[in-house]
C-alpha cells in the first residue's frame, strides 16, 4: 500500500480509501491510485486485514454432491452472491451424508477462522446434524424444509409440485402419478405434499409415489413399471434427471407423449427444452437463492454485533414452465 500511495503521490489513507469506496476522495485522486495499482498488480493482504479488522471475509459452505443438478446450481448461486457482497468461500464437500460428518465438515471450517456457515441440506440428517452447535458462528440451512429455530433459506417445493400438479388435472387428466425422489430428502417430501394437496383439493384419486434416486437410470426403470398401466395418463416426476428416463421407457414401449401420457419434471436444467418431447418443468431460480442465503447470513452477523431482528425463513417462489410435453388426455 506504501508503494501505491508513493507512485499515486497519495497517503496510504488515502489508498485504504479507494480500496474501501469511500466517496469523499476527488475523482483525479481515485483515478491516480487505481492506475499505481494497475501498475504495480496490487491486491489486498487478506490475512493481515483480518489481524487489524478481526473480519476474515470468509464464509464456509458444507455442500452435498455436485453431481447431482440442485445442489450444484445452488452452489453456484451461492459463490455468485458471496463475490458479489465481497466474500470469499471456503467449501466443503461430502459425499456421504451423516451427522457426524456434518459437524467434522464444520469443524474444519471453523479452523479456517470464518465467519459464518451456509449449509446445503437437502437430506433431514443433515438438518439434524445442525442442531445444538456449539461453534458460535451463525448458520443458514438452504432448503433445510421446515427446520425450526434455524434460518433457512428455500425453493417453494410444495408449491412448484402443487403448479406441476393442477396444470395436469386442468388439462383434464383424471389423476397424476408421481416418480418422487428419495425418502429422506427434504425436497422430495415437499414435492410429495404439493403433489399430494392438489390431488386431494380436486377430489382426484392419489395412487402411491414410486419413488427413485434422481438418476436416470431410474426414472427409466419406474417409466417402464408406468408404461404397463394402461390407466396412467399423466406423470409428476420430481425431478428433470428421472422425467429423461421416464420419457425414454414411454417412448420404447410405444407410449406416445403427450398424446398418451403427459410427463411433468422439476428443476428446468438447461437440456430440458431439447428433450423429445420438450419438458414442462418448474424451474427454481437458484441465482436467487444464492442471493438470499448470503443476504441472510449477512444479516446474522450484522445481528451478532448489534442485536436486532433478522428474518429466519426466506421462501423463494417456484415458477411452472409449460412445453410440449403435456396435453389433454386421450384413450391409450
Amino acid at each position: 500500500m506504501a508503494d501505491v500511495a508513493r507512485i499515486a503521490g497519495v497517503s496510504h489513507q488515502t489508498v485504504s480509501r479507494v480500496l474501501n469506496g469511500h466517496p469523499n476522495v476527488k475523482a483525479e485522486t481515485r483515478t491516480r491510485v487505481e492506475m499505481a495499482i494497475d501498475e504495480l498488480g496490487y491486491r489486498r493482504n487478506s490475512s493481515a486485514r483480518a489481524l487489524v479488522t478481526r473480519r476474515t471475509s470468509v464464509i464456509g459452505v458444507v455442500a452435498f454432491d455436485p453431481t447431482l443438478y440442485g445442489p450444484a446450481s445452488t452452489l453456484g448461486g451461492i459463490e455468485r452472491a458471496a463475490r458479489a457482497a465481497g466474500y470469499f468461500l471456503s467449501v466443503v464437500t461430502l459425499q456421504t451424508v451423516t451427522r457426524e460428518a456434518v459437524r467434522e465438515a464444520m469443524d474444519y471450517l471453523a479452523q479456517q477462522s470464518v465467519e459464518g456457515y451456509i449449509v446445503i441440506a437437502p437430506l433431514r440428517t443433515v438438518v439434524d446434524g445442525l442442531v445444538d452447535l456449539p461453534y458460535g458462528r451463525p448458520v443458514v440451512a438452504v432448503e433445510g424444509g421446515q427446520a425450526p429455530d434455524l434460518p433457512v433459506v428455500c425453493v417453494d417445493q410444495p408449491g412448484g409440485a402443487y403448479l406441476a400438479t393442477r396444470h395436469l388435472l386442468e388439462l383434464g387428466h383424471r389423476t397424476v402419478h408421481h416418480v418422487a425422489g428419495p425418502h429422506d430428502w427434504l425436497e422430495s417430501e415437499g414435492r410429495v405434499a404439493g403433489w399430494r394437496r392438489a390431488l386431494e383439493e380436486a377430489g382426484a384419486p392419489v395412487h402411491e409415489p414410486l419413488s427413485g434416486d434422481w438418476r436416470p437410470r431410474e426414472g427409466y426403470e419406474l417409466g417402464r413399471r408406468l408404461a404397463e398401466d394402461r390407466e396412467v395418463t399423466s406423470v409428476f416426476v420430481a425431478n428433470d434427471q428421472m422425467a429423461l428416463g421416464v420419457l425414454r421407457a414411454l417412448g420404447e414401449t410405444g407410449v406416445r407423449v403427450p398424446q398418451e401420457v403427459s410427463v411433468v419434471g422439476f428443476d428446468d436444467v438447461p437440456e430440458a427444452e431439447f428433450f423429445t418431447p420438450p419438458l414442462t418443468t418448474v424451474a427454481q431460480d437458484f441465482s436467487e437463492v444464492g442471493q438470499r442465503s448470503i443476504a441472510l447470513l449477512l444479516s446474522l452477523l450484522e445481528e451478532s454485533d448489534s442485536p436486532g431482528t433478522a428474518p429466519k425463513r426466506d421462501v423463494v417462489p417456484a415458477r411452472l414452465i409449460t412445453r410440449q410435453s403435456t396435453a389433454t388426455p386421450s384413450t391409450r
